[in-house]
C-alpha cells in the first residue's frame, strides 16, 4: 500500500478536542468561524467532525472530537475514522491526540479498503507525520494488517490452500526466504491429522514452511491455522455458523502479517513459519467422528467432532516446530466460540506457562492498543482430554471450558521450545469501528511484533 505519510507545508490542521477542552479551543477561532459551529449545532462529542471555512472558501482547520482523558470508553483508535470523513489533501496534527503513535497508526489503518470485487477508492488523504513518531515503522504494521485484511476477507474460492501457499510464498520471495510445501498423499505419513483434516477436499490440503534470517540468532517460529473454509465436516455447521468461515484461516493470515513485520524490520531473529493449509469439507472420504489417527508426534487422537478441525492441524505443525527446540513458539488460530462466548470478538484469550512471557504480552498489548487477555492452562481440566479408544480426543464431552480445553489439547504437542504462547483470535471485526472496517481484521499480530522488537531488535 503507497505510504499515508507526506511531508508539506501547506498541510490542513486537524485540532484534536474533548468536552474539557472545547471551551478554550472555541475562543482561538475567529468570529466568522465561531458563528459556523453555533450554525453547524456542532457539540465535542467523540467522532465529531466540522471543517472550518476559511475566508477564501478553502478549509481553515478540522475539528474531531475525542474522549476525555481518563474515559472509561476512550477509543485510541478514533483518530481512524477521519481518513472517510475528510476530503483530497494532507492534514496535519495540530494538536497532540492522546496517542500521537497511535492515533498516526489508526489514521493509516483507517484508509483501508478491499476492492478486489467492487470499485472502493482508497481515501485520497495524506498526514504528515507527527513529531516523533517513525512513519517507516507505521508503514510496516499498517502494510502487515492491509495484507491480513486482504488473505481474511478474500472468499475461499479464490483462497483456497494453494492461493494461501502462493501468498506465503510471494512474501517468502519478497524477503529472500525459503519456502517449501508438503501437498496432498504427501502429508499421509508425516502429518496424519493435517492429511486427515484436509483429505475429503478437491483442493488438496498443505504444510507451509518459511525459514528467514540467520541460524545463529534466537529461533522464533509461528504457526497459523489455515482453514481455508470449515464446514465443519461430517459434524455440519449450520448455515448461520458456516457465513464467515473464509476467515478460518485468519491465524494463517495473521502469522504471515506477522512474518512480514519482523522480516521487514529485519529484527535479530531466526524465524520459521509454519502453516497447515486445508479445507475442513465433507465427502465420502471425509474423517469420521470417533475415528482415530496417530499424530506426528506419536499420540493417538480419538475425533470427538470433526468441527474442531483447526486443534488438529496446528498440532501437527506445532510438533514439527517443536522439533527443533525454538526459543519461542508462537500459534495463532480462530479456534473456539467459547473464547467468543467469554470474551467477545475483540478480545482475544492468549495461553503461556511462561509468566515473563505473559507480562510482556500482556503489556504490549496495552501499548499497541491490540487487546489480548490471558487465561490459565488449568491441570485440573486437562484430564478431560482423556479417551477410552485413544491417548487423547479432540472434543471432551461436557462443553465446558472450550477455549481453556483447546490450549491444553495443543499444549500436549509442545514439549521441547523454551517458551510457548498460544493465541485464539477471532479474526474478524463484525461493525465497523474507528480505524477497523467490517471483515477480516489483523488480531494479535502487532502486540506480538511489538515484544519481539522490544526482544531483538
Amino acid at each position: 500500500m503507497p505510504s499515508v505519510f507526506e511531508t508539506s507545508p501547506t498541510a490542513t490542521s486537524i485540532t484534536f478536542i474533548t468536552k474539557s477542552t472545547w471551551d478554550r479551543v472555541v475562543e482561538t477561532l475567529a468570529p466568522a468561524q465561531r458563528k459556523f459551529v453555533g450554525a453547524s449545532a456542532f457539540a465535542a462529542k467523540p467522532g465529531s467532525y466540522l471543517a472550518l471555512p476559511a475566508p477564501d472558501g478553502t478549509i481553515a482547520q478540522v475539528l474531531f472530537g475525542l474522549e476525555d482523558d481518563g474515559a472509561r470508553s476512550r477509543d485510541l483508535f478514533r483518530p481512524g475514522a477521519l481518513p472517510g470523513l475528510l476530503p483530497p489533501g494532507t492534514y496535519r496534527f495540530a494538536n497532540a491526540p492522546h496517542d500521537a503513535r497511535l492515533a498516526a497508526l489508526a489514521f493509516a489503518l483507517g484508509c483501508y479498503r478491499f476492492a478486489r470485487y467492487r470499485k472502493a477508492d482508497r481515501p485520497d488523504v495524506r498526514l504528515v507525520p507527527p513529531e516523533g513518531v517513525d512513519a517507516t515503522e507505521i508503514d510496516r504494521i499498517a502494510d502487515a494488517a492491509m495484507l491480513a485484511r486482504d488473505l481474511i476477507n478474500t472468499p475461499s474460492n479464490d483462497m483456497g490452500p494453494s492461493e494461501l501457499a502462493a501468498a506465503a510464498q510471494a512474501l517468502a520471495a519478497e524477503f529472500g526466504a525459503s519456502f517449501a510445501c508438503t501437498i496432498g498423499e504427501d502429508l499421509a505419513k508425516n502429518f496424519p491429522l493435517i492429511h486427515a483434516v484436509g483429505m475429503a477436499s478437491s483442493r488438496a490440503p498443505r504444510l507451509i514452511d518459511i525459514s528467514w534470517g540467520d541460524p545463529d540468532h534466537p529461533k522464533v517460529t509461528l504457526v497459523g491455522k489455515g482453514v481455508c473454509f470449515d464446514t465443519g465436516g461430517l459434524d455440519l455447521k449450520p448455515s448461520s455458523g458456516m457465513l464467515i468461515m473464509k476467515k478460518d484461516m485468519g491465524g494463517a493470515a495473521n502469522v504471515l502479517a506477522l512474518a512480514r513485520m519482523v522480516m521487514d524490520a529485519k529484527l535479530k531473529v531466526r524465524l520459521r513459519v509454519l502453516i497447515p493449509a486445508v479445507e475442513n469439507a465433507v465427502a465420502g472420504n471425509a474423517f469420521r467422528p470417533l475415528d482415530v489417527f496417530t499424530s506426528r508426534k506419536g499420540i493417538t487422537v480419538e475425533i470427538g467432532n470433526t468441527d474442531a478441525e483447526g486443534r488438529l492441524v496446528l498440532a501437527d505443525a506445532l510438533a514439527l516446530a517443536d522439533e527443533e527446540k525454538p526459543d519461542l513458539l508462537i500459534d495463532l488460530g480462530t479456534l473456539t466460540g467459547a473464547a467468543r462466548v467469554a470474551l467477545g470478538p475483540d478480545l482475544p484469550p492468549f495461553y503461556t506457562n511462561d509468566e515473563a512471557l505473559a507480562a510482556d504480552v500482556a503489556r504490549c498489548a496495552v501499548k499497541e492498543n491490540d487487546p489480548l487477555w490471558r487465561m490459565p492452562l488449568w491441570p485440573p481440566y486437562d484430564a478431560w482430554l482423556d479417551s477410552k479408544t485413544a491417548t487423547i480426543t479432540n472434543a471432551p464431552s461436557g462443553g465446558f471450558a472450550g477455549s481453556i480445553t483447546c490450549a491444553l489439547f495443543l499444549q500436549r504437542f509442545v514439549e521441547h521450545a523454551k517458551s510457548w504462547l498460544h493465541v485464539d483470535i477471532y479474526g474478524w471485526t463484525p461493525s465497523a469501528k474507528p480505524a477497523r472496517p467490517e471483515g477480516g481484521e489483523c488480531q494479535s499480530a502487532r502486540a506480538i511484533y511489538a515484544l519481539l522488537s522490544e526482544r531483538y531488535e
